[in-house]
């Protein structure tokens, strides 16, 4: 089979459009059409077909996708000169997507990982206002951090770590004069976080199951307004176990165990398989992993040996 009808069955099965398949392509709408007519008569099956106003790919064609892919990335590594990589020379530019609490806790870490090899590598933080989006599959995003959900069924995955919450309030709280217990922690008055405003969660059920119900006096959209919340007055928040341990007692707040049986979360990382192979990707991913099980940098380890 021609090498290039290859490589645009790949484009239109990443973009499912004919005109986002040809700006990929660099090349015509009416031109990739053409291709398109001849690849379904080479494969005998219409592998994308019309559904409102885009295009969806077929089951033969989800079978396809991927070995396609496989293909095209042997072919270019069987082309390529110079096989090494050396992070030194790499100039790029990575975009994350992760919810603050986590950027704040790694940021710093990974900057010092990464520079350290890659003086040239720059790293954009997104919010998670394109979570269960078509970031990754699009390009918007080469990294989504957190917990992870409502991904596209191309998108590759690595399990990172569990997270148990905690209970987060100011040092002189009137919680920390007694034993924490459910009830106790249930007449409190607390900070819900959510981007989208709502005000239940998994907290409200597991109290729901111990017939007691609490009030979640605040909605904030993001974990930093609420530790500034939860400082100045007496509501009640959640954060990670463990977490940003320096940046708690800095602001003279206490983590307690939250009195509930509950899952800790699922941290991890997801990707578009089109990076997966490739050497920089992979090797930025190695380190925001490494900054996420070990947040302190090298310099505070340094510190904390001697």
């Amino acid at each position: 089979m021609d090498l290039n009808l290859l490589r645009v069955l790949d484009a239109l099965l990443q973009e499912s459009s004919v005109t986002r398949a040809a700006e990929r392509l660099g090349s015509s709408p009416a031109a990739v059409s053409r291709s398109l007519a001849r690849l379904r008569r080479t494969v005998g099956d219409p592998l994308l077909v019309r559904a409102g106003q885009g295009l969806v790919p077929t089951p033969r064609a989800e079978e396809l996708r991927e070995e396609v892919a496989g293909l095209l990335r042997g072919c270019d590594s069987v082309l390529r000169p110079g096989a090494g990589f050396d992070a030194v020379h790499l100039e790029r530019t990575f975009t994350v997507q992760a919810t603050d609490l986590l950027l704040v806790g790694l940021a710093g870490s990974l900057a010092e990982r990464i520079h350290a090899e890659a003086p040239r590598v720059d790293v954009v933080f997104l919010p998670e206002a394109v979570e269960g989006g078509p970031g990754l599959r699009q390009g918007w995003v080469d990294v989504e951090l957190g917990v992870l959900g409502h991904l596209d069924p191309e998108i590759r995955t690595r399990r990172l770590t569990r997270m148990p919450l905690v209970g987060i309030a100011r040092s002189g709280h009137p919680l920390f004069d007694g034993r924490i217990d459910a009830r106790r922690f249930a007449a409190a008055d607390h900070i819900g976080i959510s981007r989208l405003g709502k005000r239940l969660g998994p907290i409200d059920s597991a109290l729901a199951e111990l017939g007691l119900r609490r009030r979640t006096a605040v909605v904030v959209p993001s974990h930093t307004s609420a530790m500034m919340l939860a400082r100045d007055t007496d509501l009640v928040a959640l954060s990670l176990a463990d977490w940003l341990p320096d940046t708690i007692e800095a602001l003279g707040l206490r983590t307690f165990p939250v009195p509930l049986d509950l899952e800790p979360l699922d941290l991890g990382m997801a990707w578009h398989p089109r990076n997966s192979a490739d050497p920089g990707h992979r090797w930025f991913r190695e380190h925001l992993a490494s900054a996420v099980l070990s947040p302190a940098g090298p310099a505070r380890r340094g510190a904390c040996r001697a």
